[in-house]
């Protein structure tokens, strides 16, 4: 079992930067594949990044958005850079067992945190 807490989230002007980080509870941290998740409001969840063997970032996020790991502290970052506020959303961190090239389903999620981006 592993459990997944957000922190981070906030209230910012468009331009700004906050770093997301999500704490992963378990001796096998660095086994997942971790992922970051999003939800506006009145849409659904979509993809922001992942990072396993390889790293990717949805469009929209790419050159703006970072994820890093560090398995030591089975501590996850977004590092979000010039915000948007289409950014807007509730931050998930989400975990699945191995490295796969695809993947369906997350196996864990964390609660969220909220990120506004006013204009």
């Amino acid at each position: 079992q592993v459990q997944l807490v957000e922190s981070g989230g906030g209230l910012v002007q468009a331009g700004a930067s906050l770093r997301l980080s999500c704490a992963a509870s378990g001796r096998t941290f660095s086994s997942y594949t971790m992922a970051w998740f999003r939800q506006a409001p009145g849409k659904d969840r979509e993809f922001v990044s992942r990072t396993g063997l390889h790293t990717y970032y949805a469009e929209s996020v790419k050159d703006r958005f970072t994820i890093s790991r560090d398995n030591a502290k089975n501590m996850v970052y977004l590092q979000m850079n010039s915000l948007k506020p289409e950014d807007t959303a509730v931050y998930y961190c989400a975990a699945a067992r191995g490295f796969r090239p695809v993947i369906i389903n997350f196996d864990y999620w964390g609660q969220g945190t909220q990120v506004t981006v006013s204009s």
